[in-house]
């Protein structure tokens, strides 16, 4: 059973400050080559920065990419207990407007369709999305129907300051030493790039970036960005007749090559995928952002080798240079640096019960920045943030999904 009760004092600490992350105006932008990638992300990073000073945290530093640390110290009279890290991502992806982000609180809800937005009768429904009905009885926070809401991560930001808070408050709660860690980027997957894994300390951490209660992940897609350029001949359509090369038609039609049936909407579990993020195009150029995703190594491997010779075969019949690809990989299956260290699952796994939760332990269909840490030598599996609906005007995310990940945190570090 739990030993951590958060009183209405607590919930109120956490839920305001949730709301007031996902106020602040933190999008990343994949076309960026700086670190963080928009000026923007750096309003909310300084605010994180003073209010773990004002919570009494130490060594609080941020440095010149955005980064994030902080510690609480151990309490422990005879200490001999590891660093436990806990780190959360603070920007908000750019799949879906991030901007001017206003919550809404709808306490002690009840299974019914809650209209978002009046204007534009704007619905979230559980004849929709069923896991709606999970949370009767229970507090949402939604968006207005204009943005996504930000749970992602700002749920799992306002969780692990929560809990460094709430050990420094109860001092009887012995523990071991807590180190806390905030990225931007991760959304663009560059949220690990220059991430200080020797500075930060820890001998092993948790990513609080999952959806749905007890969600516990140590395996996650390979991943890597594509981006296809498609050249064209812009001349008056009035002359075009065997001048005109149209980039945008070319675009429609290398779209069509890659296989309909190996898209995020057609795959599940630990099928791969090509994923049209974005199309810029007009007569002259297109270009076309894409992920490629898979679980296996050597399918990895195989899809970006297949893009490739989708353009090879697109400059044959089009004429050499009509299209370019460009191709970066991002992270990678962390599933293999547990090999010898499940015992870093088994603690998340074990704190889950201790506040009353089934772990749900499967695999990602997406990445954390616990991918990329892993392979930096920092194992970092991923723990349930509470958030649904990522990345769109139908995320929400419940109070108390929330208050169970921040119990779980106090469970992990606690003797």
């Amino acid at each position: 059973m739990s030993t951590i009760e958060f009183n209405e004092m607590w919930r109120e600490k956490l839920l305001n400050r949730f709301l007031n992350y996902v106020k602040i105006y933190s999008t990343s932008d994949a076309e960026s080559e700086t670190t963080p990638s928009t000026e923007r992300q750096w309003d909310i990073a300084n605010y994180i920065v003073e209010e773990l000073k004002t919570i009494g945290l130490e060594d609080v530093s941020i440095d010149q990419h955005g980064y994030i640390m902080a510690y609480v110290s151990s309490n422990l009279e005879n200490d001999n207990q590891p660093t436990i890290g806990f780190i959360s991502h603070y920007d908000t992806s750019p799949d879906f407007s991030g901007e001017n982000v206003k919550p809404q609180v709808w306490e002690n809800y009840q299974g019914e369709d809650l209209v978002l937005n009046k204007e534009s009768n704007f619905t979230l429904s559980p004849s929709k999305f069923e896991s709606l009905k999970k949370h009767i009885g229970q507090t949402l926070i939604t968006t207005d129907g204009n943005t996504l809401l930000g749970a992602d991560d700002k749920a799992g930001c306002a969780e692990i300051v929560t809990a460094a808070e709430y050990l420094i408050a109860h001092p009887e709660i012995k523990h071991g030493r807590m180190a806390l860690g905030f990225t931007p980027d991760e959304e663009i997957g560059r949220g690990a790039h220059k991430f200080d894994v020797a500075k930060f300390g820890a001998e092993f951490a948790y990513t609080m970036d999952g959806s749905e209660v007890g969600e516990l992940e140590y395996e996650n897609f390979n991943a890597a960005g594509a981006v296809v350029k498609i050249h064209g001949l812009s001349v008056h359509p009035g002359y075009a007749f065997g001048k005109m090369v149209n980039a945008s038609l070319l675009a429609a039609e290398f779209i069509q090559s890659l296989p309909a049936n190996e898209t995020p909407s057609t795959t599940k579990g630990f099928d791969g995928f090509y994923h049209l993020m974005d199309v810029t195009s007009d007569v002259s150029e297109c270009k076309l952002q894409y992920i490629i995703r898979d679980h296996d190594d050597e399918k990895f491997e195989a899809r970006k080798k297949f893009m490739e010779e989708k353009v090879a075969e697109f400059n044959q019949k089009h004429g050499e240079g009509t299209a370019e690809v460009e191709i970066k990989e991002q992270y990678r299956n962390m599933k293999q640096q547990f090999e010898g260290k499940m015992h870093i699952v088994d603690l998340a796994a074990k704190a889950m019960k201790e506040a009353g939760i089934e772990p749900k332990i499967k695999a990602i269909r997406g990445g954390t920045d616990g991918a990329q840490l892993s392979y930096m030598g920092l194992p970092c599996p991923n723990i349930f943030a509470g958030g649904m609906n990522f990345h769109g005007p139908y995320e929400y995310v419940a109070l108390e999904s929330m208050e169970k990940a921040t119990e779980v945190i106090i469970n992990i570090v606690k003797a």
